[in-house]
């Protein structure tokens, strides 16, 4: 319970809020704001994935566990108090940067503490994991929401929160740290580091809000669009020649001199983009062409969520025992590739068992991805760099996602704006989500492919 409570939170999250954010907007206002909600946890998150990472390989897992547990809980908090848009834009944030150590540093730990013999069946244990969110976050959140309101999809954190952050605090062993090792912390790598990224997502998803007073989109030029764009890639190149003078950097770039680990992470990244627009966008779907309810709209996104569970139980089990993985995830990159094709004929009229198989082979394809690069990936790098490595493909997959999002939010608005007048609410929603998911979640699905067919054909180096 120590090791993934904090991990069943973050996950647990992460899918609760996609069916209450129709209501939340609705009630808060602000529908050019809809994507923030998610891209504020996102950001946050994803900057201090691999921060956290560092500092645990350097000070122990458990400080850093404990600590970012606290803040996803005052976050937690926070969110449930929160009366406008911006408010809860704001405690997202700060529930993400608690967020960003649970899920990295939980793998980290259960493979520093767990015995070799019983890898392969931790990784069975997080993609259980993963499926008991999946399943159950669609559905709570949206019972929640109807019958409770909203606030508290956030304040069931609370309770569940303190009991994990007690075993904890109990039950974690101590980290123990040789005090002759000087560490040292690469503070001006952490600050550009995270300036940058703050620009990047911040400058994606202005792209995707609507002008000020206005219904139509910002363009690429936009001062508020290019600007935080082009400061985060001076700041990025800052970044690297930092990060190849300093002794111990945030990120070792020597790391992406093996084509393995360099060619999971960019899977990992593109991978994000079939996984977000589906979780944000379809139960928006259901809810607007459908005009079903929040808990039904959980319910018909379970035949993903299954699909999901499922990959990403067997795809760590079976790379845990083989230690062969490329013609697993290749196997999934394709069921993605055709999930995510097959919703570009979605209307308002497709039939249920239609999208439910749609919905099925996109699951099947993305659940691997989840646990099987995250066994990849650890079988791959040296025990010392585990924390920061597990961190940053987690780091990819969060920014996949952002930018998946904020290119899908775009795309979404427009199609709106465009098709509403003339189809209807419902058929512009089926028709907007469609694009989307066969665009964005396709091309994110191919380049998958093609990066793992990049990738060596070689066993793992896992523990036994």
């Amino acid at each position: 319970m120590a090791v993934f409570g904090g991990m069943f939170l973050a996950l647990l999250d992460t899918t609760i809020v996609g069916t209450a954010l129709p209501r939340i907007v609705g009630e808060l206002g602000g529908v050019s704001l809809y994507t923030w909600t998610v891209t504020a946890y996102l950001l946050s998150s994803t900057i201090t994935v691999p921060i956290y990472g560092r500092l645990s390989d350097a000070f122990g897992r458990k400080p850093l566990l404990i600590t970012g547990l606290t803040l996803f809980l005052i976050g937690s908090a926070l969110c449930a108090l929160a009366q406008d848009m911006g408010f809860l834009i704001a405690a997202r944030a700060v529930q993400g940067l608690g967020a960003g150590a649970l899920i990295p540093l939980s793998l980290a730990l259960a493979s520093d503490i767990l015995p070799p013999e019983r890898v392969g069946k931790m990784q069975g244990a997080v993609g259980a994991l993963m499926g008991a969110s999946m399943i159950g976050g669609p559905y709570l959140g949206g019972v929640l929401t109807d019958n409770a309101g909203w606030h508290w999809i956030f304040l069931i954190n609370l309770p569940l929160g303190a009991l994990i952050l007690a075993v904890m605090l109990w039950k974690l062993p101590r980290p123990v740290r040789d005090r002759s090792v000087r560490v040292r912390i690469d503070y001006a790598g952490i600050a550009v580091f995270t300036v940058a990224v703050s620009s990047l997502l911040i400058g994606l998803t202005q792209k995707s809000s609507t002008e000020s007073g206005g219904t139509g989109l910002r363009e690429w030029t936009d001062l508020q669009v290019a600007g935080p764009l082009a400061l985060s890639a001076v700041l990025l190149v800052a970044f690297v020649l930092i990060e190849r003078k300093v002794a111990e950097p945030l990120i070792p770039l020597g790391l992406f001199r093996d084509r393995a680990y360099t060619t999971f992470n960019l899977a990992s990244f593109f991978s994000a983009f079939a996984l977000m627009t589906a979780t944000v966008f379809l139960p928006r779907f259901f809810q607007g062409a459908h005009g079903v309810s929040a808990t039904e709209s959980g319910l018909r996104i379970y035949p993903m969520m299954i699909g999901m569970t499922l990959g990403s139980m067997l795809a760590g089990m079976l790379i845990s025992r083989t230690r062969s993985y490329r013609g697993l995830l290749l196997g999934a990159a394709v069921s993605m590739i055709a999930g995510t094709v097959l919703f570009g004929q979605l209307t308002a009229a497709s039939p249920s068992w239609q999208i439910a198989v749609w919905m099925g082979l996109l699951g099947l394809g993305v659940g691997p991805m989840l646990s099987g690069l995250t066994i990849a990936v650890q079988g791959t790098v040296a025990p010392r760099h585990i924390g920061i490595a597990t961190g940053k493909l987690s780091f990819f997959r969060q920014i996949g996602g952002s930018v998946a999002l904020a290119v899908a939010g775009t795309m979404f608005t427009q199609e709106m704006v465009d098709k509403t007048p003339v189809d209807g609410l419902a058929e512009a929603t089926s028709s907007a989500t469609g694009t989307i998911l066969m665009w964005v979640g396709a091309t994110g699905a191919v380049i998958t492919l093609l990066a793992l067919l990049a990738a060596p054909a070689r066993k793992l180096a896992l523990r036994r």
